[in-house]
């Protein structure tokens, strides 16, 4: 009899135990509306991996520069939603200011040089002791810009200009939604820094994003113009290493694509390589990218073509007998 109670008691302990540990979260609530988990991961930013590459092992490696188009449907979940009040969801603009309004230290570009440099006289943090001092690369309108002859330009009034405002009587920043809206919109194409390298360690190769610029249309003064190069240096509204944002990356879900149930943070996102882009530029000794010696469309697409075969043939030439 009392081994049959004990095992009763050792029983109900391990469903109780069970139980406890795994909580049934109904996928209704109680007003029968769906649970569509969107809420933010306040200890996202501890679990995520980082490996180690020694430097030692990196026996090759190669800098690649993309364009991340929004227009691209691939794209969409990076682009969507557009308004800045949604309260579920937000775009990866959003998410960018959050971050920067929150603390993240962004990078002014050196000059004509397109190339991140992640230096201290560069960096434009936001200090609190001067929350006023909005960086000018949030200066979404040029005061001085003649607009008359675009006929998508979004008119403001001269105190309108900065896409933060600053709240002097709280004493805190925020995005400024009149101004935010139009920009988001506009927010098509983002430029990043990549590098694929072969660890002799792990004997394969890895692909590592090391920096992200928004790219904003109205910065682009050269449009009808036919240097791209400097149409693009132009529109680099500033530059965030990638390693520094992804926290803020993992704590957001990304806008489900076709299925409710099925989300991805904005870390994710990126680390399975769910985007679509194309080559603008890579490390050479002759320090150009692909615009600087070829804008015809369909030569741009060989050499496009010609750096990605050579990225592949590299590893599969690794594996050569």
């Amino acid at each position: 009899m009392m081994k049959k109670l004990s095992i009763i008691a050792c029983t109900v302990l391990f469903v109780l135990t069970a139980q406890a540990q795994h909580q049934v979260i109904s996928f209704f609530d109680e007003m029968g509306s769906a649970r569509i988990r969107t809420e933010e991961f306040s200890q996202a930013h501890d679990t995520i991996v980082m490996i180690d590459h020694r430097i030692d092992d990196v026996i090759w490696s190669r800098f690649v520069y993309r364009i991340i188009d929004m227009r691209y449907k691939q794209n969409y979940q990076l682009y969507f939603p557009t308004k800045a009040d949604d309260p579920d969801y937000r775009n990866l603009f959003q998410v960018i200011t959050d971050a920067v309004v929150d603390g993240l230290p962004i990078y002014e570009k050196n000059g004509e040089t397109i190339k991140p440099e992640f230096r201290d006289a560069n960096k434009n943090p936001i200090p609190p002791i001067a929350r006023n001092l909005i960086p000018n690369m949030f200066m979404v309108d040029d005061p001085l810009g003649d607009y008359s002859d675009d006929p998508t330009h979004y008119d403001v009034s001269s105190s309108d200009y900065m896409l933060i405002h600053y709240d002097s009587v709280n004493d805190v920043l925020s995005p400024h939604y009149y101004r935010f809206e139009p920009t988001i919109r506009n927010q098509l194409k983002y430029l990043i820094q990549e590098v694929t390298f072969f660890d002799k360690h792990t004997s394969r190769m890895h692909t590592k994003i090391m920096a992200i610029a928004p790219l904003h249309a109205d910065k682009i003064g050269l449009r009808d113009s036919s240097d791209i190069m400097a149409s693009l240096n132009q529109s680099i509204m500033f530059w965030i290493p990638f390693d520094a944002l992804r926290p803020y990356l993992a704590m957001q879900y990304a806008i489900p694509n076709r299925n409710e149930t099925k989300h991805v943070t904005y870390d994710e996102f990126f680390q399975k390589r769910l985007f679509s882009s194309y080559i603008v530029g890579e490390g050479n000794m002759y320090n150009r990218w692909i615009p600087n010696y070829t804008t015809d469309p369909e030569k741009i697409k060989q050499e496009q073509e010609r750096i990605a075969t050579e990225l592949l043939n590299f590893e599969q030439d690794l594996w050569e007998y």
